[in-house]
């Protein structure tokens, strides 16, 4: 089985083909961009498909990272592989970005906590435990405020994985030895963990694909702000 992952979550727009039946990744391409990930990422896809030899015909599953992340981000990524699939007409999954991101690292049997930047002190996080082949949530994803999160770590009491573009600042703001920081290459998103976390997924039709923000978009804060009177 074939499975094209598509990550447009964050600052990446990444892309990648998964052949599941021998595990081997065909094609992988992440570039960190400042253009809009509509003018990106479908290029990108189309260069895998060509260096590899493959066309979309040859596509089984189509996944896409569904938040949390950038709103329009987010947007794009799952509207792309929706019509893929409609156009195809091939199932596809949603694909959590704290659950590939963890699965990047999936080689480290422990805790990983994948951990990213909402607003303020306030960071989307998921904190789970790897036998270096599948994920086990520890907790559920949410949105903690900074300090709520290394507590809960500390709480855990064990070493500790951190992944994600909240990893950094967090490892310097809370040095502790129980902390391990993921490597460059495995720090951010990209599409290969988009591919491996969809292993873990139910496929569904295009028609049932959403985006999950884990907060209120803009325009919903606004309303309640208007119907309350702020």
């Amino acid at each position: 089985m074939l499975i094209l992952g598509i990550d447009t979550s964050g600052k990446n727009a990444s892309a990648a083909l998964f052949n599941t039946d021998n595990e081997v990744f065909l094609a992988e391409n992440t570039v960190c961009t400042q253009k809009t990930h509509s003018q990106v990422i479908m290029p990108i896809v189309k260069n895998i498909l060509a260096q590899t030899g493959k066309t979309m015909q040859d596509i089984d599953i189509a996944a896409a990272a569904n938040g949390p992340g950038s709103y329009t981000g987010l947007r794009i990524g799952v509207a792309a592989v929706k019509a893929m699939s409609f156009g195809l007409d091939i199932k596809c999954c949603g694909v959590s970005t704290l659950k590939a991101l963890a699965y990047n690292n999936i080689a480290f049997k422990g805790v990983i906590c994948s951990v990213m930047k909402a607003r303020a002190e306030l960071v989307y996080a998921c904190v789970y435990k790897s036998d270096g082949y599948a994920l086990k949530n520890i907790c559920g994803e949410k949105i903690f405020s900074r300090d709520e999160l290394a507590e809960l770590i500390a709480v855990n009491g064990e070493e500790t994985l951190l992944c994600g573009d909240g990893a950094a600042d967090f490892f310097t703001d809370y040095r502790s030895p129980m902390f391990i920081i993921a490597p460059p290459h495995a720090r951010l998103q990209n599409a290969c963990g988009v591919c491996l976390a969809a292993m873990s997924e139910k496929f569904i039709m295009p028609d049932e694909l959403e985006v999950s923000y884990l907060q209120k978009v803009k325009a919903e804060k606004d309303l309640e702000d208007r119907l309350n009177g702020g």
